[in-house]
């Protein structure tokens, strides 16, 4: 079995590439790979920072053992894109004052009336040498406020068209709809009709 290396030690994200992936690979973590990395990601797209993270450990691997990482972020299209890359970064607090200052941010805007969001998860995978990366998409709009116990980062303001935040859905409903989800599965469809060999 061929083992592909995920940049994360979160045992959701490896569940859901394993059972994605299927028997055919092995998803290890970093600490499993001994591989202990602090990859900066200072690329300006989710993209090219999946990209760079996939690479550089993919080489410090050094035996030809697949990478799969993953940059994603939110863009408000009221606030031209903001926060895209910058999305872990723009505010220092919790993850409740952080949404409260976006919908304050959002209400400020000339452009308060548009509220949609949109969720962008890029997956790359390199042997280090060759890289390839697919982007999944998730679309909705800001709530007006926080709603649902079932979540974490923005999942309480993202609501969807049928009006539910994700906090406000289970964890199999949100799973489903994942941009994480939607991305790895383009990628394991590319690799089965060998758009790209690494």
């Amino acid at each position: 079995m061929k083992e592909i290396v995920i940049a994360s030690g979160n045992k959701g994200k490896i569940k859901e590439a394993q059972e994605i992936f299927g028997s055919e690979y092995k998803i290890v973590s970093l600490k499993e790979a001994g591989i202990d990395i602090d990859v900066e990601e200072d690329q300006g797209t989710f993209k090219g920072n999946a990209i760079k993270k996939a690479e550089t450990i993919a080489k410090a691997l050094g035996d030809g053992r697949l990478c799969l990482a993953d940059d994603s972020g939110i863009e408000l299209e009221a606030l031209n894109g903001f926060p895209g890359v910058i999305t872990k970064r723009w505010f220092d607090g919790t993850d409740r004052q952080r949404n409260l200052a976006l919908i304050s941010k959002l209400e400020e805007s000339k452009n308060r009336e548009n509220r949609k969001i949109k969720f962008t998860t890029a997956i790359a995978i390199s042997n280090g040498e060759k890289s390839f990366c697919e982007l999944g998409i998730l679309e909705g709009t800001v709530a007006k406020e926080p709603r649902g116990e079932n979540g974490f980062g923005f999942d309480e303001i993202f609501e969807l068209p049928n009006g539910k935040t994700l906090a406000e859905l289970s964890d199999e409903e949100k799973n489903e709809i994942s941009s994480r989800k939607i991305a790895i599965e383009k990628i394991k469809k590319s690799m089965q009709n060998k758009v790209f060999v690494l």
